[in-house]
């Protein structure tokens, strides 16, 4: 792989996908994200992390679901959002490099709905989307629980999908990026700047990464 930030158009059961590598100089892994239900991988947080994980042996693949691909402004139901996951794998293992599957909000239930099925090292959740705002009832807390794979929980402080001290004991880690909003937006009152709060988020990943062997 080169340096510079490759893509790759990938057909899937659910229409074609696409995938921006940005490589390590020295990979030890992959670790393919996917966006959310309402957003690209042009998300502040998948960006810093593309930008930060090479330097860390960590090959970062931004994973552009086919609806994405496509220009349609609503993601399709979850099963569909599986089957492009699902279709991307093949690409993703390639490398023959261990493959840690994450996403962010609506990405991240796919991680973890499929990362046992797939032979996921490990998942990486950003904002998982714990309930609908101002619904905890309907909890999806199964869904990262049954996820079977060593977990990573990455989220703000105030998102409305799921505050951290909402979330349910479990066989995962979470890190708190304080004030951070679904987007891991902060208020300007908080004083941290957007760089500070990325730094909180790529050092949570790459210090979990570390750990994971």
């Amino acid at each position: 792989m080169s340096r510079q930030p490759r893509t790759q158009n990938v057909t899937t059961d659910a229409g074609e996908a696409r995938i921006t590598w940005v490589a390590s100089p020295a990979p030890r892994l992959v670790l393919a994200v996917g966006h959310g239900a309402g957003g690209g991988i042009e998300a502040r947080d998948l960006k810093a992390l593309a930008a930060a994980l090479p330097g860390h042996g960590v090959t970062v693949a931004l994973v552009e679901q086919p609806w994405r691909v496509a220009g349609k402004k609503v993601a399709p139901a979850p099963k569909t959002l599986d089957t492009g996951w699902r279709g991307l794998w093949p690409a993703l293992a390639a490398p023959g490099l261990p493959v840690v599957s994450g996403g962010r909000s609506a990405g991240a239930r796919v991680a973890c709905r499929t990362a046992t099925e797939l032979g996921a090292a490990a998942v990486l959740a950003l904002s998982f989307p714990l309930h609908p705002p101002g619904k905890p009832e309907k909890s999806r807390a199964d869904e990262l629980l049954g996820a079977g794979v060593p977990t990573l929980v990455v989220q703000g402080g105030n998102d409305p999908f799921g505050r951290p001290d909402e979330f349910p004991p479990g066989p995962y880690a979470l890190a708190e990026v304080p004030h951070g909003d679904h987007g891991f937006a902060v208020p300007k009152r908080s004083g941290a700047t957007e760089e500070q709060t990325m730094r909180v988020v790529t050092d949570a990943v790459a210090g979990w990464i570390a750990s994971l062997g």
